[in-house]
């Protein structure tokens, strides 16, 4: 569906045929197996087209957010070195206005007729049909999707074609009965966010299950329970912040809810409550990160959930807590989340950054930086975080983008960035900078908001700028977050 609300059914056949001319255009253009191909759009029928497009030459899709700036694009499709991007109109001048300087960047697509010089995607298709798909095997690279550090730049985190069939055992088990008759899914997520993307999308196409598609720019509480009950949907994956802001609305009567899942932050009793009471459906919570994705679950009717708890490995996954020295840890005691290697949502590698990959492992132990707790039972509840991470509405920001957009305006010498406590979206990001000498800070803090929002993106932008004389150091240079941390809650 489209912001206006108007309906456009697409079958199989469709996606089917679509993908088939636009992975001949691509090939036609020279895209080969391996290549990186971009989609710069948001929640819509054609991203699903672009990502069976890209798999079925064999290429590697990079999923990219609409809401991303010029600095933020430029890095990933640099780093990606993507050959082509498939975009529309109002994403469009932000991709032209950096392709001189992206060498590797020969194609460009848009779903808008009148973009010219660039491809029209309804054009190429039709032009193009009678694909045969390469063949691909379980461990060629497939998906390649940027997270942002707390030590340097982003990561890109490459996985391979197992990545759908990896997910399957813990969609099954946290939406128990999936794809029974009348099941629709939908989750307000971007597709470009992992959670998105294989939390409901690309798994409910899987099952054969219709999946709604709705472009909102801010998430609306009262026009999602509209399109809930509307479009008679049963399953979704709501970000935590959604089911907050859900939470405050009304309720409308004639839901048919089966199961929701959540991700992202962990939820609170009462939300969950809330879910059974007002929803009539479940809330099962789910872990994981984009190099590992969904590993641990609850699944009320399957198990007993437990308050606290995110709940235990789901099938196919085998997790542990580490101590400070790599060893297992006895349980009840806080260490280390740590997921065994083989696993088959496990990333293959960070992109361009061996030495980043080599530092994620331990042995055999891919260390996720989160710190928890497992019990007799292998009940697992998350403690915190054991790095700079921020996690804010759903999304896991790393403070090294934001800092180094802060630090490239003229009148900023240094910044930090760290995540301090809200009741909506769990943290915001709160910036603290070091001025140059005779800076005027009137206006300053909005203007440094503004820059972030433009060149990286809204949703990873400072709420709150405060200025500071200097920054806490360590002897080597590095800031000292978590000595801002410290100050911001009074420890």
């Amino acid at each position: 569906m489209t912001e206006d609300g108007a309906r456009d059914v697409w079958s199989y056949g469709r996606l089917k045929d679509a993908s088939d001319g636009l992975a001949a255009s691509l090939r036609a253009r020279g895209v080969v197996r391996g290549d990186r191909v971009a989609v710069l759009l948001a929640q819509c029928p054609e991203v699903m087209v672009v990502h069976m497009a890209v798999y079925k030459l064999g290429a590697v899709i990079l999923p990219l957010f609409t809401l991303f700036g010029e600095d933020a694009l430029r890095y990933r499709l640099e780093d990606s070195g993507a050959v082509a991007v498939v975009t529309d109109a109002p994403n469009l001048p932000k991709v032209m206005d950096l392709r001189a300087g992206l060498p590797a960047l020969r194609e460009v697509y848009s779903l808008d007729p009148a973009a010219a010089p660039v491809r029209h995607v309804e054009a190429e298709v039709a032009a193009a049909r009678g694909f045969i798909p390469v063949d691909t095997a379980a461990e060629d690279p497939a998906v390649l999707i940027y997270t942002s550090g707390t030590t340097g730049d982003p990561k890109g985190v490459l996985h391979a074609h197992r990545f759908l069939i990896g997910h399957l055992p813990s969609l099954e088990t946290t939406h128990p009965g999936f794809g029974a008759p009348g099941d629709i899914g939908w989750t307000p997520a971007d597709w470009a966010w992992i959670g998105g993307l294989m939390d409901m999308a690309m798994t409910s196409l899987y099952y054969g299950v219709p999946l709604v598609s709705q472009r909102m720019r801010k998430f609306d509480p009262g026009a999602a329970f509209r399109l809930i009950r509307d479009e008679g949907i049963t399953r979704l994956f709501l970000p935590p912040t959604a089911l907050k802001l859900m939470r405050q609305a009304d309720v409308p009567r004639g839901l048919g809810v089966r199961s929701i899942t959540s991700g992202g932050e962990s939820l609170g009793a009462d939300i969950l409550n809330w879910g059974v009471e007002a929803l009539g459906a479940p809330i099962n919570e789910i872990y994981g990160q984009t190099e590992c994705n969904i590993c641990v679950g609850t699944a009320q009717g399957l198990m007993e959930v437990r308050p606290g708890a995110m709940g235990k490995a789901t099938p196919g996954h085998r997790i542990v807590i580490l101590d400070s020295d790599g060893q297992e840890a006895p349980r009840g005691e806080v260490g280390e989340i740590a997921v065994a290697r083989p696993d088959p949502i496990m990333f293959l590698r960070y992109w361009n950054k061996p030495d980043k990959t080599a530092e994620k492992f331990t042995g055999d132990w891919m260390r996720t930086g989160d710190l928890g707790v497992m019990d007799a039972d292998g009940y697992i509840t998350y403690v915190s975080r054991d790095d700079d991470v921020i996690t804010s509405a759903g999304y896991r920001i790393g403070p090294t983008e934001i800092e180094n957009c802060l630090c490239g305006h003229p009148d900023v010498v240094m910044a930090a960035c760290i995540g301090v406590p809200d009741p909506v979206r769990t943290e915001i990001v709160k910036a603290v900078v070091v001025l140059r000498e005779g800076a005027v800070w009137d206006g300053l803090p909005e203007a440094l908001i503004e820059r972030v929002r433009a060149r990286v993106s809204p949703h990873v932008a400072p709420r709150i700028v405060e200025r500071a004389d200097s920054l806490p150091m360590t002897a080597t240079g590095k800031i000292m977050r978590r000595a801002l941390r410290d100050d911001a809650s009074g420890g």
